[in-house]
């Protein structure tokens, strides 16, 4: 993880930098816990329904305080929120990976099916959507709106190769809101349309719904199960189990494939040439903007007990014992980023695989680390990130003008190609 550096030119003392981000995450902590309250809320439109979370609201919340013109948060608070987003994302990275060495034994279980239609989900989006962004002049936004359906992980991944200020980091923001407001609805349709129609095995359709989002999953494989009955509990099972081996392969898979894929396949469809969008360019923050230090360990702890905060509120009360889980997650996370500096192991990826060993089978210490993680909801810790992020995006507004009604037809080709494909490889293996 990077550390903020103070730009060149500023002549504000250390404390007014300190007291400026103790300002910043005392409004993140205030909109986290805001976010958490207002809850989930489900809206029916149709055949499907549209799921609010609290990520949802975290995210707007803090896209609203960043872009307001009464006090609007100062540009280096705004990158410095970037930073706390990538330090937010190690640590949910470290949560799932708990989950992932525990349940291991699934993926030996798994039939071919379920695993080679994998391939769908991590490439079908990089083939048909990466070509279309390209054509759309989504420049280099295109690479991290197109290597995945971009849930909470690729955070993690686009900023570690391409850093939180890049075009690439962008497009994966874009697609992220587009995913989280329009992509449950959206496949869920696609879902019960093609369920209706008897193309398709319903099982090889409830293998495609799992694409790595939970949301998604359970209203697209609920509308294929209302439309054949008699193998609901079937549908339902085999969809929980395609979203789980997504989960566990998706994050490795598309940090080391699937977004150097991208890269290499949006460089030759442009030829190396660069490709701008189609408004005018973003004018670039100057130099003279204060960006706050922030050393890795601190930015760890700030985010960390802003994730308390959301669990507490998540969960209705403080459990001691989630306490002494958060502790242990965030000692992982300083123990990958050491594991980087020695080996130059990209940090998502060290601390992942020490989590992983630690919850695996063969692992001694397992039946001690799942019950003090067990208490951590892992929605409840991407609640914070989601504020932090939104705190940040005041500065890249004009960078997201820039893709605008793009991301409309991307994310519409990315979500089907996903699931699509992945039904299409199922059905044949069945």
């Amino acid at each position: 993880m990077s550390g903020t550096t103070v730009a060149r030119g500023t002549s504000r003392p250390v404390r007014s930098s300190r007291s400026r981000l103790a300002l910043l995450v005392l409004v993140a902590l205030a909109l986290t816990a805001a976010a958490e309250a207002i809850g989930s809320h489900k809206i029916s439109i149709g055949l499907g329904a549209i799921t609010l979370f609290p990520i949802i609201w975290g995210l707007v919340l803090g896209a609203v305080a960043s872009i307001q013109r009464f006090r609007p948060v100062p540009i280096g608070l705004q990158k410095a929120s970037t930073y706390l987003v990538e330090a937010g994302v190690l640590l949910l990275g470290v949560r799932l990976a708990f989950v992932v060495g525990h349940e291991l034994p699934v993926l030996r279980q798994a039939s071919a099916a379920l695993l080679l239609q994998e391939l769908g989900h991590l490439f079908g989006t990089v083939a048909l959507s990466l070509p279309l962004a390209v054509l759309l002049r989504m420049g280099r936004s295109a690479v991290g709106a197109c290597f995945s359906i971009d849930r909470e992980a690729s955070f993690a991944m686009v900023s570690e190769r391409f850093g939180p200020d890049s075009d690439e980091y962008r497009g994966v923001l874009g697609m992220y809101i587009f995913g989280s407001v329009v992509g449950a609805l959206y496949v869920t349709l696609l879902a019960s349309f093609l369920a209706g129609t008897g193309w398709l095995d319903p099982l090889a359709l409830a293998m495609g719904t799992g694409v790595g989002s939970g949301s998604v999953m359970a209203a697209s494989s609920a509308a294929i199960a209302a439309q054949h009955p008699e193998l609901a509990n079937q549908i339902v099972a085999v969809a929980a189990v395609s979203n789980l081996v997504t989960t566990l392969l998706g994050l490795y898979v598309g940090m080391f494939v699937a977004l150097p894929l991208a890269d290499r396949f949006y460089r030759l469809l442009t030829r190396g040439r660069t490709i701008e969008a189609a408004a005018p360019r973003v004018t670039a923050v100057p130099e003279t903007a204060e960006t706050v230090r922030i050393r890795p360990l601190i930015a760890i702890l700030l985010v960390l007990l802003a994730m308390v905060v959301s669990n507490v509120v998540h969960t209705g009360g403080l459990q001691p014992r989630s306490l002494l889980g958060f502790a242990l997650v965030a000692a992982v996370v300083l123990a990958g980023l050491g594991v980087k500096k020695l080996t130059g192991l990209p940090a998502v990826a060290g601390t992942s695989v020490l989590a992983i060993l630690l919850t695996s089978p063969i692992s001694p210490v397992a039946g001690a680390v799942l019950p003090l993680i067990e208490p951590i909801e892992f929605l409840a810790m991407a609640t914070p990130i989601l504020v932090f992020a939104g705190l940040s995006i005041g500065k890249d507004v004009p960078a997201l003008k820039r893709i605008g009604w793009r991301i409309v037809p991307v994310g519409l080709t990315s979500f089907a190609a996903s699931f699509l494909i992945s039904a299409l490889i199922a059905q044949a293996l069945l």
